[in-house]
């Protein structure tokens, strides 16, 4: 049977989310407030690859912002477990936020953005480093993951501004994956990718289990969640409709 309840295991979670609400004003229209997330619970525990399904606009983005606080939520509590003990995300400050970022979790949206004037080995490297590698170890793990998702080396110090749709998104995932953090928030890292190279980026995200990665992803495609999921969550209008094995729910949903 597929449950809306979060998982029995809380206080083993690495990720922990309670009552999470968000709504947005449009002040560029008449101020309206529009409803995004509506009391979302969830854990996601070490190694487990948690996918969201459900249609566009469901809210699946808009939980994975909150939780890396791009976006602030109304209320609720979003709670990362760290090598130092649980933490309180929405009332972290600034500065201890973006340390986190760099060292207990992770986020790989579909766009890179990268600074001016740099390039992919570069980029990855620098996340490496923030996460506590040395510039050697950096560039080495950094080389490691662009040669495993079939970046050219010919590409490795061009700007990234230049590079194509599909090797930003390589460039990125690379980046987020590289010494990978306890946590890794995927929101479709694989849209903009041709079928080979979307098997490698597939097969690299299969191998963060191994690792003890716990992952928290969005993908729209039904093959990548059958493929990667250990567990299926089917957010509907903001909440949590039900959540459950990947066979069992997507053939419920189908």
């Amino acid at each position: 049977m597929t449950t809306t309840h979060p998982s029995s295991r809380t206080q083993d979670a690495v990720l922990s989310v309670r009552a999470l609400h968000k709504s947005f004003t449009l002040h560029s229209i008449d101020g309206r407030i529009v409803p995004s997330l509506h009391g979302v619970d969830l854990d996601v525990h070490t190694g487990e690859h948690v996918a969201l399904a459900g249609p566009s606009g469901a809210g699946k983005s808009s939980l994975l912002r909150c939780i890396y606080r791009t976006y602030l939520p109304d209320s609720g509590s979003v709670r990362l477990r760290t090598a130092a003990g649980p933490v309180e995300l929405t009332t972290l400050g600034d500065r201890e936020m973006a340390r986190l970022r760099g060292r207990e979790f992770g986020y790989v949206s579909q766009f890179l953005a990268a600074p001016p004037r740099t390039g992919p080995l570069e980029v990855v490297a620098a996340t490496g480093r923030r996460r506590g590698l040395d510039r050697a170890e950096a560039r080495e793990a950094a080389a490691a993951a662009l040669h495993r998702l079939n970046l050219d080396e010919t590409l490795w110090d061009v700007d990234c501004g230049v590079l194509s749709g599909g090797e930003r998104q390589r460039v990125n995932l690379a980046a987020g994956t590289v010494e990978p953090p306890r946590l890794l928030l995927l929101d479709e890292p694989v849209s903009a990718l041709d079928p080979a190279n979307r098997e490698a980026a597939l097969a690299l995200i299969d191998s963060l289990a191994g690792q003890g990665v716990a992952v928290l992803a969005v993908f729209h495609d039904m093959d990548a969640i059958r493929q990667l999921a250990s567990r299926v969550v089917f957010v509907a209008d903001g909440r949590i409709a039900r959540q459950g094995a990947p066979a069992e729910l997507l053939e419920a949903v189908a």
